[in-house]
């Protein structure tokens, strides 16, 4: 069932791709886990052969993600880092890519590490922020590849611009929108070729899957979503029918989800840009705040400013570390997006991965620390905070 154009989101995460079962009338769509169909003669069968190649779950939870964001096909893959191999997979040897600098450290040493030495493509990292230097950057890129917001540092990419010197140059245009779902921003609305997810975040929702997305748009270069199913079937990156099953499941409630998130992680940047130096901060970083350098453009192109508020804590290493290990509510955690808030030190977890000098060029240094809000009650969060604060 497509929904593109005549229903809300919030509508259609709940009915897209998820119409009742046609054999039974059960509202919620069964799970097939079969890895094998019966074929009714050479080269006819109902649809499916081998489960990596076809599955009825999978292909309702594409559907549904497809519809969600405007896109001409999506693919749901066992994990954020499998979708990005296989767009990386899709350039010939010896490509260059032109990334942001601001990367999850995964992505990070997936383009800088391993892609270059499998397949010679060539990586450069600047500033998708600084439109000038990435319009001289971007002459001979075959793929241009960023985050808005960044991890960890919140960095807002004006999406539009990306679009245009992608158009210019002839490039492939790739954002990662985990951190704000399609219910915060749709990329491929304003020109973007590719949008990916690391699933296992706000479209599970709740820290019991692992899994990725691409998404292509309809003007997309021409046979890039053909090459993406051809190249997610050759290599097996396919997501399994139950974690599909439990991906649609959570996608019923993304938008009430997201939007309680969106307006408790506002409320506490409020207050804690408010008493910074009462807590020991010496900076907030939030979208949605008017002292982030992106707010504009955020405004712009977000329908929610997110979940996620990266903070620069005072006093030290030692002090910051028994502030992470003091909450009780926000779980000292890797991830994000799940029910439950979360609190992380990215130069020690998510970004350890990332080379040292690259941390310190872009100011990950062991002062940052990474808040996921969950759906919990916004005063008691702040209270939990305030409370760790006070031990730190």
């Amino acid at each position: 069932m497509s929904l593109k154009n005549r229903a809300a989101l919030a509508t259609r995460v709940i009915h897209a791709g998820q119409e009742p079962d046609p054999a039974t009338g059960a509202v919620v769509p069964p799970l097939y886990t079969a890895t094998t169909y019966v074929q009714d003669g050479i080269g006819e069968n109902r649809g499916y052969d081998y489960s990596r190649s076809g599955n009825p779950t999978r292909q309702r939870v594409e559907i549904c993600l497809a519809d969600l964001e405007n896109a001409a096909a999506a693919f749901a893959f066992p994990s954020g880092l499998s979708a990005a191999s296989v767009m990386v997979a899709t350039l010939k040897p010896g490509a260059r890519i032109v990334a942001h600098e601001d990367l999850y450290g995964g992505v990070y040493r997936l383009l800088a590490q391993v892609a270059p030495a499998m397949s010679g493509v060539k990586v450069d990292l600047i500033d998708f922020c600084d439109t000038e230097t990435l319009a001289a950057a971007a002459q001979g890129a075959e793929l241009l590849w960023f985050e808005t917001p960044s991890n960890p540092l919140l960095k807002v990419v004006d999406l539009q611009a990306v679009s245009a010197i992608a158009r210019d140059v002839g490039a492939v245009s790739v954002c990662d929108s985990t951190f704000a779902s399609p219910c915060g921003q749709l990329p491929l609305d304003h020109g973007i070729d590719v949008v990916m997810h690391s699933a296992t975040k706000f479209l599970g929702g709740h820290s019991d899957l692992l899994g990725g997305v691409l998404a292509v748009s309809e003007r997309a270069p021409e046979g890039l979503a053909d090459r993406v199913g051809y190249l997610q079937n050759a290599l097996g990156a396919v997501m399994c029918p139950s974690d599909c099953a439990l991906l649609l499941r959570s996608l019923r409630t993304l938008a009430l989800r997201v939007e309680r998130q969106g307006a408790s992680a506002a409320f506490l940047a409020q207050q804690l840009e408010a008493r910074a130096e009462e807590f020991g901060i010496a900076e907030v970083i939030y979208p949605g705040l008017a002292s982030h350098p992106g707010h504009g453009v955020a405004a712009q192109q977000m329908t929610s400013f997110g979940a996620l508020i990266s903070l620069r804590l005072t006093g030290g290493t030692k002090r910051v570390e028994r502030v992470l290990t003091s909450t009780e509510l926000f779980h000292f955690a890797v991830s994000l997006g799940s029910v439950e808030s979360l609190i992380q030190h990215p130069a020690s977890l998510t970004h350890a991965a990332v080379a040292e000098e690259h941390r310190e060029k872009i100011s990950i240094g062991d002062d940052l620390v990474r808040l996921s809000v969950g759906c919990e009650d916004p005063n008691d969060l702040l209270a939990d905070l305030v409370s760790a604060f006070a031990a730190g």
